[in-house]
């Protein structure tokens, strides 16, 4: 039995912004970042604290123009990503030999942007002033105007500018009186009730294939490397977008029958699953396009949002006991 309790659910939303940021601003924010990253690997810095402590100063004086905290986010970026470089040089995964920030990517906090989700308008600080954007919004982002906003990233893909939030809220886990386990599978998601089974057909693995050999048909076809990336960021978007759909409507029928019968959700651990895979070439490509963890994140949080304890089961030997059972 759970005891109520409160639990964060966070969410990052996407919202495209009518107008241009200065090429420049994204420029200056990637040199600043790789300044960083370059001194933190020679001194081998992952401490936040220390690398303010020891850039900031400096960068401030030579970037007098750039609103302060640009230089504070740049230096949160460059410690993750240098973080995150050491586990993988550790692990000899890591492509180079010291890590480099190449993305249009800028990191803001709530000093360097203001949303205002009663007029969808954000207003972001550059060495210019504050600047005023129109936020293209749609049904999806009305559910965030009693949400608390976090953290935000300027993005520049396509020569378009995107604004990524996170946003939060606080939700009340009930008590349970059962658990429904759920089990993801390439093809389907199956929930174990105290009722009997229910399984979800998803088909993803088809859908994921199929946009696999179109990819590779479009690689062989098309020489233009512009034209080829642009059609390739098309059909990624559109496989991305049909998988999610299919998650999110998949979701919430699991959620409706935990609303109904009053219960937890049971969700196995498969954090490490990937690096267990070591097939043929062909089922390992198959395997590593699976979002399994994807929805086991789409379940979670609208769970949560509704009150549904969610629980990780060590999954060890359960493909074997769920038949016998």
């Amino acid at each position: 039995m759970s005891s109520k309790r409160l639990e964060t659910v966070k969410l990052t939303a996407r919202f495209k912004l009518n107008g241009e940021v200065d090429e420049s601003l994204f420029e200056m924010y990637k040199r600043i970042v790789n300044e960083l990253l370059d001194y933190a690997h020679s001194k081998g810095i992952t401490s936040f604290k220390r690398l303010k402590a020891e850039k900031y100063r400096e960068l401030r004086q030579r970037y007098s123009k750039l609103p302060s905290h640009y230089i504070y986010t740049a230096c949160q970026m460059a410690c993750s990503i240098y973080k995150s470089f050491r586990k993988l040089k550790r692990k000899g995964k890591a492509k180079s030999d010291k890590p480099m920030f190449k993305k249009n990517v800028i990191m803001l906090d709530d000093h360097l942007f203001k949303l205002n989700l009663e007029n969808w308008v954000v207003r972001i600080s550059t060495p210019n002033g504050r600047i005023g954007f129109k936020v293209l919004h749609g049904e999806y982002h009305e559910k965030f105007r009693d949400w608390k906003i976090g953290q935000a990233w300027l993005v520049k893909r396509d020569d378009k500018i995107y604004l990524n939030v996170v946003f939060s809220k606080s939700a009340e886990i009930r008590d349970y009186r059962e658990v429904i386990g759920v089990d993801v599978n390439e093809n389907n998601v199956t929930t174990a009730t105290s009722h009997g089974f229910i399984m979800f057909e998803t088909k993803e693995r088809v859908i994921r294939t199929a946009y696999f050999l179109k990819r590779r048909k479009i690689q062989s076809k098309i020489r233009c490397r512009r034209i080829k990336a642009k059609i390739l960021a098309k059909y990624r978007d559109r496989e991305r977008n049909r998988v999610l759909d299919i998650y999110h409507k998949i979701a919430n029928k699991i959620v409706k029958v935990a609303l109904k019968t009053n219960s937890a959700i049971a969700l196995e651990n498969l954090k490490e699953i990937r690096k267990k895979i070591n097939h043929s070439k062909g089922l390992n490509g198959r395997l590593h396009r699976w979002g399994f963890r994807k929805f086991q994140q789409v379940l979670e949080y609208k769970a949560k949002l509704n009150g549904i304890e969610v629980v990780y089961v060590n999954p060890h030997k359960t493909s074997t006991l769920c038949p016998i059972k």
